[in-house]
């Protein structure tokens, strides 16, 4: 997958500026878009993939958005957390801003759910 083209990110972030505190981070082969300090969207290649669950995910399918997914040597890898978002999503900034809120809500409550978990296998190594 080629990396995520600077110009791309900064398009995306200039048609998210209404959110404030948008920012990106580089990571292994991508960016991801975060705001404070959840990640909720992140850019591999051209494509962008905003988090998901089990209550917005239809919405994307029905979209016509695709599970990221890479390749191993064992197999295809679908990652059901993240959908791309529809080139004709981009380009009509309000709807695109509103699926980040959306987005947003989701990313922060997962985190609010995996802390506790997190905190109960250290507890189980100790």
């Amino acid at each position: 997958m080629p990396p995520s083209s600077n110009h791309y990110v900064e398009y995306l972030l200039e048609q998210l500026a209404s959110l404030r505190g948008v920012s990106s981070k580089s990571f292994f082969g991508g960016v991801g878009l975060v705001v404070g300090d959840t990640q909720f969207a992140m850019v591999m290649g051209s494509v962008l993939y905003f988090v998901v669950d089990d209550s917005t995910r239809s919405s994307y399918e029905r979209m016509g958005g695709d599970c990221f997914s890479y390749t191993t040597k064992k197999g295809r890898i679908d990652v059901r957390k993240y959908f791309s978002v529809p080139a004709e999503l981009i380009e009509d900034q309000d709807r695109l801003v509103a699926l980040a809120k959306e987005s947003i809500r989701v990313a922060s409550s997962s985190k609010r759910v995996s802390k506790p978990r997190a905190k109960m296998a250290r507890k189980r190594r100790q």
